[in-house]
């Protein structure tokens, strides 16, 4: 069975599911994991520092502001929904068929 990311659009974004992998040795965007797409921070999960470096890496991997990236759901959880205002999904093709 092929995993399947759903991105969906939504009133000129881009809504994704992702998963984190905090304290990386790289940081990153991609592959696929599951049904998400893998983000790796160099961050610690500690006082907001990793999704802050989630939202900054996404604004530079999709080329917009950083004010344009937030995180909708799951704050507290590795497993988190990401908005991207302005994201392509010519963008997204890449960052999805990323390996490392």
């Amino acid at each position: 069975m092929i995993a399947r990311v759903t991105v969906r659009e939504k009133e000129g974004a881009l809504v994704i599911d992702v998963i984190v992998q905090p304290r990386a040795s790289r940081a990153g965007v991609g592959p696929l994991v599951a049904d998400r797409l893998r983000v790796a921070v160099n961050a610690a999960p500690v006082d907001g520092r990793a999704n802050d470096a989630v939202v900054s890496l996404l604004a530079e991997a999709f080329g917009v502001r950083r004010s344009a990236v937030s995180i909708v759901r799951g704050e507290a959880s590795r497993r988190k929904t990401v908005q991207v205002v302005g994201g392509t999904m010519a963008v997204w093709s890449r960052l999805s068929h990323h390996r490392g």
